[in-house]
């Protein structure tokens, strides 16, 4: 609650100052009700009938007048007058009609007013004031007394709970660390030629890639004292508070050398000052100072810094150049491997069915990053238990999958049989043109059972193998079996609805990125018209070129999505037997997998009867 003992005499003296104040300025208030006049100025008082009551004290006669209209006063200033020892006073002022009396003399003994005028006083000031220090210290971080104190988290040996072990799917990351961690271990190995451990390493990637796990580990590793804490946290409203606490923790980095400091989120204090007129001071002089302390320590004491961002466009230039950050680690999303890797590593604590394919899943969840691997992964757990299962299956990995990408099944939803079957025979139509074109990913599962996100029908589909690359003519078989669903509305019910509005969106999004990005324009060949900005973000384009630019590039998108759209209608048109009986036996099963959506495609196909 109170202050530590180092800054203790500095609060008590605080405190006497304050009382020993307080008691000054009591007394001096209380002087300020009396006057003082002389004997001869009372008596004439007394005589004309204007004093209200007299208190006789020892030393002198305290003296309250009557107000203007004769009545008692209520708020009157007070005089006072040395007593003369009077023989007649009592008489004349019975005489006067004045109220008086002699005070009752008091049996509070000296010790009992020191008490109360010093000890008391000091005693709440003391207990109030700790009070008041400690609600700060709540709300600033750290105590009143201690604002530029770092409050980084330390992880004393091992106690991080992590190693390289225990992360999986970013093996470049890891291989890049581990020399550090080697560093850490036999110094001397590298001093010996001349080698100087590098002072910073950079971890750069998407957010939940493991950016702080990767961190823990090395830690965990080097088995060295860990200081972990977030870049706004360096940043309080008072200017300078972040730079005092920037110099306090390579302080105490030092004492405790070799050690590892981790500062996540780097880019709240590190952005670039360039153009930044009227920025945060306080942020500008804790990137300031920390930059200073990185030249200023010594790395072959063992002291390494590892920071975590995914926006390093904004940091400035001065943190990223050698000798302060020398290593930019890129920790990515996982490729089929890592993330194979990464859904063991979740799946060791959870009891599986020995039929369960993670190569599958792994397959299935291209783009997805440690975090969401997890979380498919607990999410097939709880769903096993709802079923009454005591094991994982496949199917509730599949399902997971499912719920993370679009959302729980949401069966209480009622369509009316019209929209049942416009939804079928869209999702059949994407199916189908993926189907019938060479280069797409083959079919997983069609449904129409509506999903919490909002989608009321969708078609899965899942690759064969990782891809890396495509080509102009993959991409273009993808927009067509993206704008297959609204051809299948148009080809069969001469109407179109609202329901391909994502399909549009994402066919538009891939047939613009080909012309601005990829080089597959005729009309622009290789003229990069477009830019990414936060990449490991949310990857937004910037356009590079003129108003009159981009109205070309518009109309070059909607040539692409015409003519695919066209292709559509022609594949769909040539297999409208094919488009209505799958699309009538999904009304009726509601989903079905991919290889009974091919049995059915191909029966028909080879002329075959097929019990529907």
């Amino acid at each position: 609650m109170f202050p530590n003992k180092k800054g203790l005499p500095k609060f008590i003296a605080s405190v006497l100052i304050i009382t020993f104040v307080i008691n000054i300025i009591t007394y001096f208030v209380s002087q300020t009700n009396y006057q003082k006049i002389d004997y001869s100025e009372f008596l004439t008082m007394l005589n004309n009938k204007k004093i209200d009551s007299v208190e006789i004290n020892s030393d002198r006669l305290v003296i309250t007048p009557k107000s203007e209209d004769g009545t008692s006063p209520t708020d009157k200033k007070l005089y006072y007058t040395g007593y003369l020892n009077d023989p007649q006073l009592v008489d004349k002022l019975y005489n006067a009609g004045v109220k008086f009396a002699t005070p009752v003399s008091s049996t509070q003994s000296p010790i009992i007013g020191f008490v109360v005028s010093w000890i008391l006083p000091f005693v709440l000031f003391y207990l109030f004031g700790g009070l008041l220090l400690k609600s700060l210290g709540k709300k600033m971080g750290g105590g009143a007394m201690s604002f530029g104190k770092s409050n980084a988290k330390v992880y004393v040996e091992k106690t991080t709970g992590v190693l390289f072990k225990d992360v999986a799917g970013q093996e470049e990351a890891k291989e890049s660390l581990k020399e550090i961690v080697d560093f850490l271990h036999s110094p001397e190995r590298y001093t010996k030629i001349g080698a100087k451990l590098p002072k910073g390493a950079l971890l750069v990637g998407p957010p939940g890639t493991g950016k702080t796990l990767l961190a823990k580990a090395v830690a965990g590793e080097a088995k060295v004292p860990f200081f972990s804490l977030s870049g706004s946290g360096f940043v309080e409203m008072f200017v300078g508070v972040g730079a005092s606490r920037v110099r306090d923790l390579f302080a105490q980095a030092e004492k405790q050398a070799p050690c590892i400091i981790f500062i996540d989120e780097i880019d709240a204090i590190g952005k670039s000052r360039e153009g930044n007129i009227s920025g945060n001071d306080e942020r500008e002089q804790t990137l300031n100072q920390l930059l200073a302390e990185m030249d200023g320590f010594d790395s072959s004491k063992g002291v390494v810094i590892l920071a975590a961002t995914n926006r390093p466009e904004v940091l400035d230039k001065a943190l990223l150049r050698p000798g302060r950050f020398d290593r930019r680690v890129i920790v990515d999303k996982p490729d089929l491997k890592g993330r194979e890797d990464i859904l063991k590593v979740h799946s060791k604590e959870i009891i599986m069915d020995e039929n369960v394919n993670l190569k599958e899943i792994a397959l299935a969840t291209a783009g997805a990053v440690g975090a969401d691997l997890a979380n498919m992964v607990n999410e097939a757990a709880l769903r096993a238990v709802r079923m009454g299962r005591d094991k994982v299956r496949q199917d509730d990995l599949f399902e997971a999958v499912e719920t993370i990408i679009a959302g729980k099944e949401k069966k209480d939803r009622l369509m009316t049989e019209n929209e049942k079957r416009l939804v079928a025979f869209h999702e059949v139509g994407h199916a189908l043109a993926s189907a019938l074109q060479k280069k797409t990913q083959p079919v997983h599962k069609i449904t129409i059972v509506p999903r919490t996100m909002g989608a009321l029908g969708y078609t899965m589909q899942m690759p064969e193998e990782e891809r890396y690359l495509m080509n102009k003519d993959e991409l273009l078989e993808q927009i067509t079996v993206l704008l297959a669903g609204r051809a299948a509305e148009e080809l069969v019910f001469n109407e179109i609805t609202t329901g391909a509005s994502n399909d549009i969106e994402r066919a538009t999004q891939l047939a613009r990125q080909m012309i601005t990005m990829y080089g597959m324009s005729e009309k622009f060949g290789m003229m990069g018209l477009e830019s990414i900005q936060n990449r490991y973000l949310d990857g937004r384009p910037v356009q590079n070129c003129s108003d009159a630019t981009s109205a070309e590039i518009d109309r070059e998108v909607m040539n692409i999505l015409n003519k695919s759209y066209e292709k559509a209608k022609d594949l769909l048109s040539a297999n409208m037997d094919a488009l209505g009986k799958i699309s009538s036996h999904l009304i009726f099963k509601e989903t079905i997998m991919g290889d009974e959506f091919m049995e059915i495609l191909n029966s028909i196909q080879n002329k075959e009867t097929v019990q529907v």
